[in-house]
């Protein structure tokens, strides 16, 4: 309780000290467009504390997210863009900050069978279905239905067949910071065709502050006992792995890039960390906590809650420093994570693996808070 009083006192001292600097958010203006007849905005929300971030409606990009470190300095910890252009006509990594849908990770050669009917879905990713296709949830413009201070309300209907799924999908999602200094993430969904479904969150973070180096001295925890090992095409072979003696193993924190420069296979396919560990949940869909993230140099501490069965991890291996993100400075390798909250990938051909099907009649519910404190 006393360190609780401490951090929330910390926080508060702070972000009212910082209330009074001026961050250097993006400009709205270079978001305002029209982009398949729907109008795109930029929306800047913040908390009781001055947590501070900005989003826009289309793919649901959270664009800068800032937060102190233990000496009060406010850095922006998410990669991102500085005007819509660069997002919709990207040519770096093209899901930034995005909402992942309608089938978030990959399906393998983008098929799968369902009530006896065969479905083949859109490849780009060396021959698989990644993230929901070539136009998925990301690079679709999201209804803003309600926006506040601290609060803001998306809606996007999925229409049959879009990128060869089946059913209507009418999803519902909510982007809240907390007075407790959560981004809290809340999404719900119904269809009228069975139909996968596995929505996640896809920020790339780096709590020295994006494009400030390294996260490789990031200290790591994932609660995971087993994850799922992948073939060169980055898809599971279903087998449910136990992390013990691997450098999968991060049921104690430590550095992410501890136990890189081993020889490992899967590394070998991954070029690094880039897999879905199975929580060891204790409920079926309680909000339960899946990992944190320390970063020793400047006490940025991060907590990643869920409702959901699994976490990627991905530790930043595909950026090259060709890419400059919003601020000037270059997305290099290994400069950036992603912990995303989700059901396994290639879950409608694992038998396996947790059911990603939703019926009509059923309600999709999950939920993702990623935490911010300092130590």
């Amino acid at each position: 309780m006393k360190k609780f009083f401490l951090s929330a006192l910390f926080f508060t001292l702070f972000f009212s000290a910082c209330s009074e600097r001026q961050l250097p958010l993006v400009n709205e203006a270079d978001f305002n467009t029209t982009l398949d007849g729907k109008p795109v905005d930029l929306y800047t929300l913040s908390n009781s504390n001055g947590l501070t971030m900005q989003v826009t409606n289309f793919g649901c990009r959270v664009v800068t997210l800032f937060t102190p470190d233990r000496l009060g300095n406010m850095d922006d910890i998410v990669l991102g863009y500085e005007n819509i252009d660069r997002y919709v006509h990207n040519k770096g990594e093209r899901f930034l900050g995005a909402t992942i849908g309608r089938y978030g990770n990959r399906i393998a050669a983008g098929k799968f069978t369902l009530d006896g009917k065969d479905y083949q879905l859109s490849t780009f990713n060396n021959g698989q279905c990644l993230h929901g296709g070539d136009k998925g949830f990301d690079m679709v413009v999201w209804n803003v239905d309600s926006v506040a201070k601290d609060y803001i309300l998306f809606s996007y209907l999925s229409k049959d067949m879009e990128e060869g799924f089946p059913g209507n999908l009418s999803v519902r999602m909510s982007y809240q910071l907390t007075a407790d200094n959560e981004f809290r993430i809340e999404y719900s969904a119904t269809t009228d065709k069975a139909t996968p479904v596995n929505l996640t969150h896809h920020s790339f973070f780096n709590l020295k502050g994006e494009g400030n180096g390294t996260v490789n001295t990031h200290e790591l925890y994932i609660a995971a006992d087993r994850y799922t090992p992948v073939d060169s095409v980055l898809i599971p072979t279903g087998e449910l792995a136990d992390v013990t003696g691997t450098p999968f193993d991060f049921r104690k924190p430590y550095p992410i890039g501890w136990r890189l420069d081993e020889e490992n296979e899967q590394f070998d396919n991954c070029r690094g960390y880039d897999h879905n560990f199975v929580l060891s949940r204790t409920s079926a869909s309680d909000l339960e906590l899946a990992a944190t993230v320390y970063e020793p140099s400047n006490g940025r501490y991060m907590e990643v809650w869920t409702t959901e069965p699994g976490l990627q991890f991905y530790g930043g291996n595909f950026f090259n420093g060709e890419t400059l993100g919003k601020s000037g400075k270059p997305y290099k390798y290994r400069e950036a994570f992603a912990l995303e909250t989700q059901h396994f990938p290639d879950s409608p051909n694992q038998e396996g693996f947790p059911s990603t099907i939703l019926h009509p009649g059923e309600t999709y519910r999950h939920v993702c808070v990623y935490k911010f404190d300092v130590k």
